[in-house]
């Protein structure tokens, strides 16, 4: 299944009714998550899981809510859901043909140094006036390239600390994650999101900065609101908790805090519920999400394509999403990245811009490496 933004239709319905479709889940998520009589969980049944892609614009609509500037990436759909069958046993591998060297050309920016820090100052200004608390400003990094993008985008995906590494293809265009933030976790009527805010190098040094920042901490605290009252919109009275707050995790060579939030499904809340209540992700929009993204689609001068939305799996126990920050994107013409950070009223401009290219870093050092045989673990 693809869908663009400006078809018709849902997007959280389509996917529900898709996966419904093929036997993966039932529509009211709380009375057992997975069909047991005849669908996935019966041993003859072929179908073994799916993977799931939302687009930062995909997530946006499915919120009743503007998709945002057009993306650079056009390509790419907003949305992908592609079911599995139980593999039969593999093939003899084909012979092996020669790749075209793969090259990277100069990255390029969608805005300027100047341009992003102005973008900061307007931000804190909207917070100065009440208009939002804190909102995540993303840029975008395109490079043009020769040759076969897979071993790049394998790389990308396999950067230390991605919980959800992984790639998707199709005609035309591909997509690669190397997301370490948990946007939902469902096992059977039990939902769970990890949001992540504060970044730091990873050093002692960098470590204990981040612990004591008070206005890291206060950014970080916002965003695990936000999701509390996410949660709340689809869940049973008195389950949401915090199970986990402003804990220290590593990305790359980056400390990030992150947080559990959880809590048990309501009854009579489906798959399209459940989007709607936690798209788009609080962590890469900000607070309140409407005002936030007004703000976003004001200042960012392109749309964020597949990256920020959502990238991940349902199995036979689980359907699993992360937020597909540290995303990369190729199309036919270019290599796309995308990278960025919230602003808070307490947000140094300067040390936004330069926390944007530090996430970044790893992405270009990665794709980069693709064609020299390094390890681009940067």
């Amino acid at each position: 299944m693809q869908w663009w933004v400006g078809q018709a239709g849902d997007p959280a319905v389509l996917i529900q009714d898709f996966l419904c479709e093929h036997d993966l889940l039932r529509r009211e998520l709380a009375a057992g998550f997975l069909t047991a009589e005849g669908g996935i969980a019966h041993p003859t049944h072929p179908v073994c899981g799916a993977a799931v892609w939302l687009s930062a614009a995909a997530c946006a609509v499915i919120a009743g809510l503007p998709p945002g500037p057009p993306t650079p990436a056009p390509a790419v759909p907003d949305v992908v859901v592609v079911v599995y069958e139980h593999a039969s046993p593999a093939p003899e591998p084909p012979v092996s043909l020669p790749v075209t060297p793969w090259e990277v050309g100069e990255w390029r920016a969608s805005w300027s140094e100047q341009e992003h820090a102005q973008a900061v100052a307007a931000v804190r200004d909207a917070i100065a006036h009440g208009e939002v608390y804190q909102v995540n400003l993303v840029g975008h990094w395109q490079a043009s390239y020769q040759g076969d993008p897979a071993r790049a985008l394998a790389r990308i995906a396999a950067l230390p600390g991605a919980q959800y590494g992984g790639v998707l293809s199709g005609s035309g265009w591909a997509v690669a994650t190397a997301s370490p933030e948990c946007l939902l976790r469902i096992t059977n009527d039990r939902i769970q999101t990890h949001p992540i805010k504060g970044t730091r190098p990873a050093t002692a040094a960098g470590r204990a900065e981040l612990l004591a920042s008070t206005k890291e901490r206060a950014e970080h605290v916002m965003i695990v609101d936000l999701e509390r009252n996410d949660l709340a919109r689809i869940a049973r009275t008195g389950t949401v908790r915090v199970e986990r707050l402003y804990a220290v995790r590593r990305w790359c060579q980056l400390w990030q805090a992150e947080s559990v939030v959880s809590a048990r499904l309501a009854e009579g809340v489906d798959l399209a519920a459940v989007l709607r209540a936690l798209c788009p992700g609080g962590s890469v929009v900000g607070a309140p999400k409407q005002a936030a993204l007004e703000v976003i689609h004001t200042h960012e001068p392109v749309g964020r394509g597949p990256s920020m939305g959502a990238a991940g799996y349902l199995t036979t126990t689980e359907l699993d999403l992360g937020l597909t920050i540290r995303t990369v994107a190729v199309d036919a013409d270019a290599v796309h990245v995308w990278a960025g950070g919230g602003i808070t009223w307490g947000s140094d401009p300067a040390l936004e811009v330069a926390e944007a290219a530090s996430k970044a870093a790893p992405l270009w050092a990665a794709v980069s490496s693709a064609a020299t045989g390094g390890d681009g673990s940067a």
